[in-house]
């Protein structure tokens, strides 16, 4: 029987998730939005998901995370941006795409690291207009943000360097401890490798389906997004959780939990 893998629909997840279609591969893909792979996962509908990282500390029961693989940053990170109408120190009310869970936590921490602000929060579907309707301000996530940069915003990835000089995790893959044997983890690790090769084919691809161009959707992955998940980038993860305690969006800060990696 194959793993099911709980994956997100963005274009930064295509490195991670090319490799792994197709009938041949141990694994069977499903998409969605962050924020519902988190509910596929925490239901059992998918044995393994690309979970938000708040996700992680989030659950009831303790999951385990692949090591080596990620979505990440090390500052500008461009699909991850707050539109504002207003002075941030004017701030009172700010819509959260629903998409998102990372980086609605993270907003929230910045605005209070870094502006002293504790704004109203309300969440809706990532249409910027409409959000920008009934809020001051706006997070949007994910590929809808690429439409929009050339109005003025506030890249989150940034904000975060300019906060703590550490990268920033947005997810990862993670699942129950016998989810997932040591090979399958290693077959994951490889699979982000060979995608990793495989970008300009991507970017080519996502320009002919959803318009725009490839030259910067090749740079937006190959210079913005970061897959890695060493050192720095667990640093990052555990001031992230740090402070998401000390905000009030997580209870405490999780233990980090890793899935054996070793090819068969």
């Amino acid at each position: 029987m194959k793993v099911r893998l709980g994956a997100v629909s963005f274009l930064n997840t295509r490195p991670l998730t090319v490799a792994l279609e197709g009938a041949d591969t141990p694994f069977a893909l499903s998409y969605a939005v962050p924020a519902v792979c988190a509910d596929e996962l925490r239901a059992g509908r998918v044995d393994l998901g690309l979970i938000p990282a708040i996700e992680y500390a989030r659950s009831p029961e303790p999951y385990s995370i692949v090591p080596g693989v990620s979505l990440a940053c090390r500052g500008e990170v461009l699909s991850v941006r707050l539109f504002s109408q207003k002075e941030m120190s004017q701030l009172r009310r700010v819509a959260l795409d629903q998409s998102s869970r990372a980086s609605a936590a993270l907003l929230r921490i910045l605005l209070r690291e870094k502006y002293h602000l504790d704004p109203e929060f309300i969440e809706t579907p990532p249409d910027l207009d409409l959000m920008l309707a009934q809020a001051d301000a706006a997070l949007l996530i994910g590929d809808p943000v690429f439409s929009q940069r050339h109005r003025p915003s506030l890249d989150l990835g940034q904000m975060w360097l300019e906060l703590t000089d550490l990268p920033f995790v947005f997810a990862f893959w993670a699942g129950r401890l016998e989810a997932l044997p040591p090979h399958l983890a290693a077959a994951l690790v490889r699979a982000k490798e060979e995608g990793l090769q495989r970008i300009p084919a991507i970017a080519r691809e996502h320009a002919a389906q959803h318009g725009g161009e490839a030259a910067f959707y090749q740079r937006y992955l190959e210079q913005h997004m970061h897959f890695e998940l060493g050192e720095a980038e667990l640093a990052g993860l555990r001031e992230y959780y740090r402070l998401a305690q000390v905000h009030g969006q997580i209870q405490a800060v999780p233990e980090l939990r890793f899935y054996e990696s070793t090819d068969p």
